[in-house]
């Protein structure tokens, strides 16, 4: 006998909708991604790699850095790691995060600018 899922709700296609939209505008590459799958990794420690454009398609600064992982926490894709002593900087990927990445087999291809704006206003204003 085969078990099927339930379709995704309406709710749940509009997670993965908005995720999939600020992987395309945020700068980094899905080689990111996949390393988040088994590594969890800070801000400070991305920034101080010199591996950094085979991770993002721009230089990694620590500030900007964490403001983009605090984003994609907010959105789901990304979650804080835990130790013996509560959270910590590091971030490892979720569910969500991997349902994600799985639809691209190389780079995340960049966002168009209309694109763009739409993640920009939801980021920036997120009730309108």
């Amino acid at each position: 006998m085969r078990v099927t899922s339930p379709a995704p709700s309406r709710q749940d296609q509009r997670a993965l909708q908005r995720a999939r939209r600020a992987l395309r505008c945020l700068p980094f590459r899905l080689a990111f991604y996949r390393e988040l799958e088994g590594t969890a990794l800070s801000s400070t420690q991305l920034a101080a790699r010199n591996d950094w454009p085979q991770l993002s398609r721009q230089r990694l600064q620590p500030s900007r850095t964490e403001d983009d992982l605090i984003w994609l926490i907010h959105l789901g894709v990304l979650r804080r790691e835990v130790d013996g002593q509560g959270l910590t900087e590091r971030v490892r990927l979720t569910p969500l995060g991997r349902q994600v990445v799985e639809a691209w087999s190389r780079d995340i291809p960049p966002a168009r600018a209309l694109s763009r704006l739409r993640h920009w206003l939801q980021r920036h204003w997120p009730r309108l």
